[in-house]
């Protein structure tokens, strides 16, 4: 007689298609719940208004002002047309195929937000990358 329990060999599967949809689920989720940045190729620097800006002289600086009407004055000169290749050209020219010069861009309160983005959008085309605009002191109204 024979004593010993007989051992049958069971093969043992395991189901991975569960698995397999868990995560593909989650992959879906995280691809949909993920937002993108969409990285900016012209960098501004905002300034503070509040503190006084300190000036370095000995960098040579582009200085656009814009008035109440749109517009543009190159170094305290008047362009003569106001459209953006004019606008190009003149930032070329007193740039001299540099693109680490600083643009300061000085624009009246009652501008044009069309004149400051045609500014903007000039210097970004150019390369200058190296913007700041000016704002009046809060308290130099009181």
């Amino acid at each position: 007689m024979n004593i010993r329990p007989s051992r049958r060999s069971r093969n043992v599967l395991v189901d991975m298609t569960p698995l397999i949809d868990v995560v593909f689920l989650l992959l879906i989720f995280f691809m949909v719940s993920t937002t993108f940045d969409k990285q900016t190729q012209l960098k501004v620097d905002l300034p503070e208004a509040s503190a006084q800006a300190e000036e370095n002289q000995d960098q040579k600086t582009i200085a656009i002002t814009i008035d109440a009407k749109g517009q543009f004055y190159l170094d305290d000169q008047e362009l003569v047309t106001h459209d953006v290749d004019t606008l190009k050209r003149a930032l070329q020219k007193a740039a001299a195929d540099r693109t680490d010069i600083p643009v300061t861009v000085t624009s009246d309160r009652q501008a044009p937000f069309q004149a400051v983005m045609m500014v903007m959008d000039a210097a970004g085309q150019l390369g200058l990358s190296h913007l700041s605009f000016l704002a009046r002191s809060s308290q130099a109204e009181e």
